[in-house]
């Protein structure tokens, strides 16, 4: 027997079962990590070398070391942009939550038409921002819209006296405000109706026996039972809040309009030094302080979150 033979006899080696489970696996979740790894890791660590940078795209890259940074104190512009920001996200989210679970409580009930509401709460959403958008400004146009044609009509206020809404310097944040309320608090709601499906009846009823009414078993059992529901929707509304971006776009033009920087908001900002004044490095630099204020408040979140659990 030669050595060929000898090595055609041997038992070829299997791969193992374990082996095998774990390349299946690995194929499975291959799209996905590479997808993260070529959109989002890749370009996150690129924003981060290239805010130490001063680049235009065209001529030579320079480094700048902080500067970028340092210019960032200064800029009145973006100091403005973040206090819009700010006070979008602070006014909507409280707002927000209070609207979508009270949506939920409501059409939690065993009342008429129940899916149907549910239905009509929703179709916000989903449907077009644009189109959306457009019936708004309509709505609330300050001369004829049907909104303050109502108020005068019901308050005799003359037109001239009445909110301009997205006309207005003072009334643009506001109007943003109410315009993604009523637009996410479908969604929202949908959560909130989902929680409100897990929550123990029992403790309602011995809530009953014992003589709480219905504030009280909503203050004593509803809230802490959807305490990690809240949690949850706080945390998207804040990071979405303050990456907000189309709203400002299709309502109000982002911030070169009439309105001027009263409704410029971070991501535009961002978005405009980019790709119109062509100065990515700073750009860059001030997408990594958005980035910092999101991943703090969240961390402040978790920490609260966590604090208030071990009670």
């Amino acid at each position: 027997m030669n050595t060929n033979d000898i090595a055609a006899s041997r038992p070829k080696p299997r791969i193992s079962k374990t082996v095998r489970d774990n390349l299946t696996a690995y194929c499975f979740i291959a799209p996905n990590f590479i997808g993260f790894l070529v959109i989002t890791l890749i370009p996150l660590i690129f924003s981060l070398v290239l805010s130490l940078l001063s680049w235009d795209g065209a001529n030579p890259v320079r480094f700048v070391g902080f500067e970028n940074f340092i210019e960032l104190a200064g800029d009145r512009t973006f100091r403005r942009a973040f206090v819009n920001t700010f006070t979008y996200t602070a006014a909507t989210v409280p707002l927000t939550l209070v609207v979508a679970l009270g949506l939920a409580l409501l059409l939690n009930q065993k009342i008429k038409a129940r899916n149907f509401f549910r239905t009509v709460s929703f179709f916000p959403y989903v449907a077009s921002l644009v189109a959306v958008a457009a019936v708004w400004n309509f709505l609330f146009n300050p001369s004829f819209g049907p909104v303050n044609s109502a108020l005068n009509a019901i308050t005799g206020i003359p037109f001239e006296q009445l909110p301009r809404w997205g006309a207005s310097r003072t009334w643009a944040i506001p109007t943003a405000v109410f315009f993604t309320i009523w637009k996410n608090m479908g969604y929202y709601m949908v959560i909130y109706l989902a929680g409100l499906q897990g929550v123990n009846q029992e403790l309602y009823e011995a809530a009953a026996i014992d003589g709480a009414n219905v504030w009280q078993r909503f203050l004593h059992v509803t809230i802490p039972q959807l305490s990690n529901v809240t949690f949850f929707v706080t945390m998207i509304l804040i990071i979405n809040s303050f990456k907000v971006y189309d709203i400002f776009i299709t309502l109000f033009a982002g911030g070169d309009n009439q309105l001027g920087n009263s409704t410029r908001v971070m991501v535009y900002q961002i978005y405009n030094t980019a790709f119109r004044a062509l100065r990515y490095g700073y750009a860059s630099a001030m997408a990594l302080v958005l980035f910092v204020v999101v991943l703090g408040v969240t961390l402040l979140q978790f920490y609260g979150e966590k604090k208030r659990a071990t009670y």
